[in-house]
This record gives C-alpha cells, sequence and structure tokens, in this order.
C-alpha cells in the first residue's frame, strides 16, 4: 500500500509537470467558489441591512394607514393619500388600549422652505411630541415639539439632519433660524441626528411642525395621515393589531372587516417577510452561481480522462511491477481532490474579496458566514471525489498488457 507521504509526493509531481493545465482546470473551481462566495456574503449582508433598516423604526411598531373601503377578497382599494378616514380622537381611543404603549398621529404634505434665497422642497410632516420617542428619534441640537406647541398652532419647526444640511450649511447650527413656508414663518428649535432610511421612509430630508399647525396652515382638514402605534411586547403584536382593529371598526360604524376604510400594517410581519424573501434570492443566486462549479466539475472529470490517456503505459508499468487498483485508483483521486481544494481556498479568498469590494459599492457590509466556508469547503470535496472517480477507477481497470502496448 501507497505511504500517504509518498502519495502526496506523485500528485504534486503529476499536477505541476503540466501546470497551465492544471491552472486552468483550478481556474473553473476558483471561478464557481468565489461565486457562491461572493453572492452569499452579499446576500447575508443585504439581508443584514434590511433588517437593521426595519427595525430601527421599531419591530413592535404597528402603523394604521387610511384606506378606501373594499373588499379583502380582491377589491380595489385607492391609494392612502387619496382616502380621509383617521382622525385624532381615533388616535386617543387607540391610546386607551392596554397592550399599546405609544400613539403618534401625524399628517403628511409637501411645501417649499425658504432661508435667504436657499430654498428646498421637503415632506412637511405634522406630529406630537410623542412622535419622537415612538419613531426612535434623537435630537442633535435644540429640542423637540412640545404638547404647548401643539395646543397653541405654534409655528415652529424641527429639521432632519439632511434637511438642516441642505438649508443652512454643515457648519451652521440653524436652531433659533427663521424658515419661510407659504404664510407661515417656521422658527426652527430642534435638528434631528441622522436616521437613515426608517422601514419605508426616512426623516432626514423631512420638516416636522405640530400636527395642529400642518393642519391649519399645510393640508386644512382634520384628518391624519397615519396613527403609529408601539406595543408594550413584541409578542403581542397579533393580539394588539386585533385589538386596534375592533376598536376603529366600532368607532367608524363598520360591521365588516372587509369594508374597512383603514388598513394595519404590522413591522414584525413585515420583517419576518422580507427575512424570508431575502434568505430565497439569496439561496436562489447560490444556486445560479453554483452552476459554474458544475462546470469546474467537469473540467477536473475532463482533465483527469485526458491525463488518464496520456499516462496509459505508465499505469501499466505501475501495474506491472505491482501496484493494485487501489494504489493506482488513489493517486488519481488524490489529484482531483487536491486540484479542487487548492481552487476552493483560492476561490474562498477571490469571493471574499470581490463581495467586499461589492459591499463598499453597494453601501453594504458583506458578511462571511462559518456556513458559507463549510459550504465551499464541502462543495470542494464532493466535487473532487465525485467528478474524480470516474477517471480513477477507469485507470485502475486498465489491463497491465493492454496499457504497455499503448501508443
Amino acid at each position: 500500500m501507497m505511504r500517504f507521504i509518498d502519495l502526496i509526493s506523485e500528485t504534486l509531481h503529476s499536477l505541476t509537470s503540466n501546470k497551465v493545465r492544471s491552472g486552468l482546470t483550478i481556474l473553473g473551481i476558483v471561478v464557481g467558489i468565489a461565486s457562491v462566495i461572493a453572492m452569499l456574503a452579499l446576500g447575508a449582508g443585504s439581508q443584514a441591512s434590511i433588517e437593521a433598516s426595519i427595525e430601527s423604526a421599531g419591530s413592535n411598531l404597528l402603523t394604521v394607514s387610511p384606506a378606501s373601503p373594499g373588499s379583502s377578497g380582491g377589491g380595489f382599494r385607492m391609494a392612502a393619500s387619496s382616502v380621509q378616514s383617521l382622525t385624532r380622537e381615533d388616535a386617543e381611543a387607540l391610546a386607551e388600549l392596554s397592550l399599546i404603549t405609544g400613539v403618534a398621529p401625524s399628517s403628511q404634505g409637501n411645501a417649499q422652505l425658504v432661508v435667504d434665497g436657499v430654498n428646498a422642497n421637503a415632506q412637511i410632516l405634522g406630529v406630537t411630541n410623542d412622535y419622537a420617542s415612538v419613531s426612535n428619534l434623537t435630537i442633535a441640537s435644540g429640542g423637540f415639539i412640545t404638547e404647548r406647541d401643539d395646543s397653541a398652532y405654534a409655528q415652529v419647526v424641527v429639521l432632519g439632519s439632511t434637511l438642516a444640511e441642505d438649508l443652512f450649511g454643515a457648519d451652521i447650527d440653524p436652531v433659533g433660524e427663521r424658515i419661510r413656508s407659504g404664510s407661515m414663518l417656521l422658527t426652527v428649535v430642534g435638528v434631528l441626528e441622522e436616521k437613515g432610511a426608517s422601514g419605508f421612509s426616512s426623516v432626514d430630508s423631512a420638516a416636522l411642525i405640530p400636527l395642529s399647525t400642518q393642519q391649519r396652515y399645510v393640508s386644512g382638514n382634520e384628518y391624519l395621515s397615519s396613527i403609529t402605534l408601539t406595543v408594550v411586547d413584541e409578542e403581542l403584536m397579533t393580539e394588539a393589531e386585533d385589538s386596534v382593529e375592533q376598536t376603529l371598526l366600532s368607532r367608524h360604524s363598520i360591521a365588516d372587516p372587509d369594508y374597512a376604510d383603514f388598513r394595519i400594517m404590522n413591522m414584525a410581519d413585515i420583517l419576518s417577510t422580507v427575512s424570508t424573501v431575502t434568505g430565497t434570492f439569496t439561496a436562489l443566486l447560490a444556486a445560479i452561481a453554483g452552476i459554474s462549479l458544475l462546470v469546474g466539475g467537469i473540467g477536473i472529470m475532463n482533465m483527469m480522462l485526458t491525463t488518464v490517456t496520456e499516462r496509459t503505459r505508465e499505469i501499466g508499468l505501475r501495474k506491472a511491477i505491482g501496484a493494485d487498483d487501489n494504489v493506482i485508483s488513489s493517486q488519481f483521486l488524490a489529484e482531483s481532490v487536491v486540484l479542487t481544494f487548492i481552487g476552493g481556498i483560492i476561490g474562498i479568498a477571490l469571493g471574499w474579496s470581490i463581495a467586499f469590494i461589492g459591499g463598499g459599492l453597494l453601501g453594504i457590509e458583506a458578511i462571511l458566514t462559518v456556513n458559507s466556508i463549510t459550504l465551499a469547503a464541502g462543495v470542494c470535496a464532493f466535487i473532487g471525489v465525485v467528478f474524480g472517480y470516474y477517471p480513477a477507477r477507469r485507470a485502475a481497470k486498465l489491463s497491465p498488457i493492454e496499457a504497455l502496448r499503448y501508443q
């Protein structure tokens, strides 16, 4: 039986005797492994980024939005912006529910803000004092809208970080400055820290004013764009959603939930759905990239079959002096496995490099997990054994007499 050290020595000698062919064969494995690793790392990074974006808004949030009454079985519903069904009284009623710990009614509009010749079209959010805590907002300078501001229809504004920089520049604290918006002269009372996208929107480019002020001077009516609710425990989201639905159905005198004039968005459900979708998409991309591994494996089989043909006389000579089938088979199988593992190691390093660079360009952090590396190593071993087995057995079954006669 051939010693292990002799087997490795013979394997390396055989592979280095034709460096170009061995290199091209390894290249097929490198491309396949690198593709899989890069796709898995970028997919995991994208999933983590999306989940963090949603969680930054709060995974224990319920958002109630207006919707046109329609059948849930396929009836058409108008966009929330064109429907008016929620009021501050609805928000006050929801605040009485035992599972609800925070309520933030809001009204949305758009307006042009002007400061010393600099102007910007911005989203105007009418909010109450609770909006900051419910939406996890942090004040960078100044303060937030108070209950007194809301009750007095005060013309004050809190600026998102991006909007503040657009209007006043990066080096100026705008607290105390004034902004004109239509007939309003708004005094800046605070600036928010950068938050980024929270779920499906961003306050960084928004201007927040008292809800009463927004309803009087911007929207001109008493209706709300949404009501955001915090639930006491994430495990009770479904129960809280049912309570909110029943309360609003009762208040709006609607007997059939299919004809509700509102819809409820559960952030926990959205987070779970997004995680499932991104995970499936990542697996699909990895599977597509894995096709190149199959091509690489076929390349290894082709090379090994060619090698068997070229070394037929060598095989015959070895068998003539006493080498059994297992020795011949082990040598060719070892060559196949070594090729795949060399390609796998290079592929993992290359795949991580591609993922790191690609993540930087896409603005996400690529995540290389132990499972990804384990999968890559397992695939390398599988390819080496499966695609190397047939050529190895073919070499072992050659007749020594016929092999020595081969020209």
